[in-house]
């Protein structure tokens, strides 16, 4: 019987214990946390290339100029204007996400929500996050496919311009 009360104190004290864990220090919190720091990272490579892809369009827009209203570079520069806006919109998108995300690890450090709620939600954000991702990637290669076939316009207007120029 003294065996079965000690078993039973140690079990007491353990139950205690694990309750009393602080929310922030468990395993997969500090995986959360880890991956929060990972989603930012990918935030501000979004943010950088949609700043190359703004420079981009603005050279596009400058060699447009010496060219006279040709409507297919001029279509050329809307649908790369209509692939910014697209591109801005995912990145507004995934702003609001990472702050949401951070809310959650608020909501969990303090012991507002519970470790199974945690999990769900990281889970719901992290497959969100893993589309928003996917539809960075593929704004990059649109934009990547619209900047070559401009300079390929470019040059063949050059090439065009320049045998004109000879021929007179």
């Amino acid at each position: 019987m003294k065996t079965f009360s000690t078993l039973t104190v140690i079990a007491t004290v353990l139950l205690f214990v694990s309750c009393k864990q602080n929310p922030a220090e468990t395993p997969e919190h500090k995986a959360m946390v880890i991956e929060h720091s990972e989603m930012e990272e990918s935030h501000n490579t979004m943010e950088a290339e949609h700043s190359s892809m703004k420079d981009d369009h603005q050279q596009m827009e400058a060699a447009h100029k010496a060219i006279e209203n040709d409507s297919i570079h001029l279509l050329t520069e809307k649908n790369h204007k209509a692939l910014l806006a697209k591109h801005s919109e995912l990145i507004a998108a995934h702003e609001a996400l990472i702050k949401k995300h951070a809310e959650l690890e608020t909501k969990h450090t303090s012991g507002e929500i519970t470790l199974e709620q945690m999990t769900t939600e990281h889970e719901s954000m992290k497959a969100e996050h893993e589309n928003m991702e996917n539809e960075h990637k593929r704004i990059i290669a649109e934009h990547k496919q619209i900047t070559e076939e401009d300079q390929k316009m470019m040059k063949e207007d050059q090439e065009k311009s320049t045998e004109e120029n000879s021929d007179k």
